[in-house]
């Protein structure tokens, strides 16, 4: 199942894309915005005669075509497809992919929602699956030919260690022996980096984070330049319903709008606070892409715009430091997810990636991740000395 390419999508700017594919104006009103499409079936002109191919909604709806479009026009994708959740998507994905008794490669430091459904859900369904340091090739390809490897699965920036890997380079390794390279490019986004463009085979993004953009729907994607994988994926999507309803479609396609304007301020905000961030005595580490002194720097210039709006920090004083600066922000909320225009602040070993505990996966506890939003950097600076001034007027203290 592909989609039809859009006119638009030959629009070379990836803002002008952003903002024209699949939004067509409507032709009966002339409205700018299309409308979104709430029926859940549709009016056939005789039996089997469908009217623009639309039968019934969990196959199809405009205003999520109008959606898929448009991601595959941003991530330079033939194909896309819209889900429930990213983990909806991931799910979707792996089933149409794999079968019991494959394995699946991914980096030892992959969001505690992906490794849990890839060892708990599917691994009881007898997909196995092998964490590695993703920037050693030659530790992957060891570990893809061990295997009856299937998927090599990465994440560049991962989450939370920042790390970056060589998308091009693992692709080359997935390729070799005969498996697929999925990248999951949700910190990055389509404006920072095109994975497929590298020589991935399939992009999976969590639509939740910077693509909706604004914490206020659940979303999650697949893209793919390939038929036969978009086939495959598009008829799971069909047969198991893990789609994205007509009013979650219409909220993600209005951020991905503005997408690239957004990355660019996220981006800038984060790149100040991390060089803020090196200069202060409580820091242990700053985990940013965007830092000279970070091992992938040199990597994310070649293959990323910009660095991005995700830093994590790891601090001297140990747990307890970490827990009060996490508790102690005010424009900096303490919440799950990241990618808002507002800033997030996360303590992933109990947060995000608590399913991961006591795994090689697991995060050190002195650890917290930040997404910097679009606010002023000035003040977004100013909350984080506060709370890192609450570090020295509270020694000794268990952070619990």
């Amino acid at each position: 199942m592909s989609l039809p390419e859009s006119p638009s999508s030959k629009i070379p700017g990836f803002n002008t894309r952003a903002v024209h594919a699949g939004q067509e104006f409507e032709p009966r009103t002339g409205a700018v915005v299309p409308p979104v499409h709430f029926s859940s079936t549709y009016a056939q002109e005789a039996i089997g005669v469908l009217r623009a191919g639309y039968e019934y909604g969990r196959g199809t709806n405009p205003t999520r075509d109008s959606l898929q479009d448009q991601l595959a026009a941003l991530e330079g994708g033939t194909a896309a497809f819209s889900f429930s959740s990213g983990l909806a998507a991931e799910d979707s994905m792996i089933r149409a992919l794999t079968r019991p008794g494959d394995h699946i490669v991914l980096g030892n430091d992959a969001y505690g929602g992906t490794y849990r459904l890839i060892s708990r859900v599917l691994g009881e369904w007898g997909i196995g699956n092998t964490p590695v340091d993703m920037s050693n090739l030659d530790a992957v390809a060891a570990a893809v030919a061990a295997s009856k490897t299937r998927l090599v699965w990465v994440e560049t920036p991962s989450n939370p260690m920042m790390k970056i890997t060589d998308i091009a380079a693992l692709a080359k390794v997935a390729h070799d022996a005969g498996a697929l390279l999925v990248v999951d490019n949700t910190f990055a986004s389509p404006y920072l980096q095109n994975p497929l463009a590298l020589g991935a085979d399939v992009v999976v993004h969590s639509t939740t984070k910077y693509i909706g953009g604004h914490s206020d729907v659940v979303g999650g994607a697949i893209i793919v330049n390939d038929a036969e994988l978009a086939e495959k994926i598009g008829f799971v999507q069909f047969a198991v319903g893990a789609i994205s309803g007509p009013m979650d479609a219409f909220l993600t396609t209005r951020g991905l709008k503005t997408l690239g304007v957004r990355m660019d301020r996220h981006s800038d905000n984060a790149q100040a606070v991390a060089e803020w961030l090196l200069q202060r005595p409580e820091v242990e580490a700053v985990l940013y892409p965007g830092l000279p002194s970070h091992p992938g720097h040199e990597l994310a210039k070649k293959q990323m715009k910009k660095f991005g709006g995700m830093i994590s920090v790891q601090f001297k004083g140990g747990e307890a430091a970490a827990r009060k600066v996490a508790e102690s922000t005010s424009v900096f909320t303490l919440a799950e997810s990241l990618g808002g225009i507002e800033s997030l602040m996360n303590y992933p070993s109990e947060m995000t990636h608590a399913s991961v505990k006591g795994t090689e996966l697991a995060v050190p506890v002195n650890l917290i991740r930040l997404s910097c939003g679009i606010e002023d950097v000035e003040d977004l600076i100013a909350d984080l000395e506060q709370a890192f001034s609450r570090i020295e007027a509270a020694p000794g203290e268990s952070g619990s």
